[in-house]
C-alpha cells in the first residue's frame, strides 16, 4: 500500500514539471505580423553582389539588432571594396515596425540619413532615394535567409527614365540663329 501511494506521489509529480515545462509554450506572444519587424532578435537586409569583369563587391547590407532597452543598425555599403561596418546612431522604428531609418557618418563623408519601408511581406526593405543615380528607381535590399549563400553577379544599372526621355525624343529641325541688321533692334512685346 505505501508503494502504490508513493508511485501515485510520483506519478503527480512528474505530471506537474511536464505541465510547468510546457506552460511557457502555451503563453508565448504570438509572431509580429507579417510584413513587419520583429520586436526582438536580428535581421539582415543586402543587395551585395560581386562585379564579374572586376570581382568587386557592389551594393550595402544593414544589419538590424533589435534588443528589449535599444534598436541598433549596422551599415556596410561598397566603395571598390566593402566598407568597415559603420554603426547608426539616431535609429528610430516606427510602432507599427514598417519603417525605419537611422543617421550614419561613413569616414571621411557628411553625416546621412538613410530611411526605408517594408514590402512584400517583410521581405524586402526599399529605401528612399534614387538607385543607380535614378530617383525614379527606389533601392531595394532583400531579407537574407541564408548565410552561407555567395552573393550573386551584379546587374547593370538601367537606363533612367530622363535619358530615355532624351534619346527618344525627336530631334526639331534647326533653326537659323537670328540676325540682327545693323541699325535695326527688335524687343519682345510684353
Amino acid at each position: 500500500m505505501i508503494t502504490t501511494r508513493r508511485a501515485a506521489m510520483a506519478s503527480a509529480i512528474l505530471l506537474a514539471s511536464c505541465a510547468v515545462f510546457a506552460a511557457p509554450k502555451m503563453a508565448r506572444k504570438p509572431a509580429a505580423p507579417a510584413g513587419t519587424l520583429p520586436r526582438y532578435g536580428m535581421l539582415v537586409y543586402s543587395d551585395l553582389c560581386v562585379h564579374a569583369d572586376s570581382g568587386e563587391f557592389g551594393g550595402q547590407r544593414i544589419t538590424l539588432q533589435r534588443f528589449s532597452e535599444v534598436d541598433t543598425v549596422l551599415y556596410e555599403y561598397t566603395a571598390g571594396g566593402l566598407s568597415w561596418p559603420v554603426v547608426a546612431s539616431e535609429v528610430t522604428i516606427d510602432p507599427r515596425g514598417k519603417q525605419l531609418y537611422f543617421t550614419v557618418q561613413p569616414p571621411d563623408e557628411d553625416e546621412r540619413v538613410i530611411s526605408g519601408k517594408l514590402a512584400d511581406g517583410g521581405k524586402t526593405l526599399v529605401l528612399d532615394g534614387g538607385y543607380c543615380g535614378d530617383e525614379s528607381v527606389p533601392m531595394r535590399l532583400s531579407l537574407v535567409t541564408d548565410y552561407g549563400r555567395k552573393a550573386g553577379a551584379c546587374r547593370a544599372c538601367p537606363a533612367s527614365k530622363k535619358k530615355k526621355e532624351i534619346e527618344e525624343a525627336p530631334e526639331a529641325p534647326e533653326s537659323p540663329a537670328p540676325m540682327i541688321e545693323a541699325g535695326k533692334t527688335t524687343t519682345a512685346g510684353l
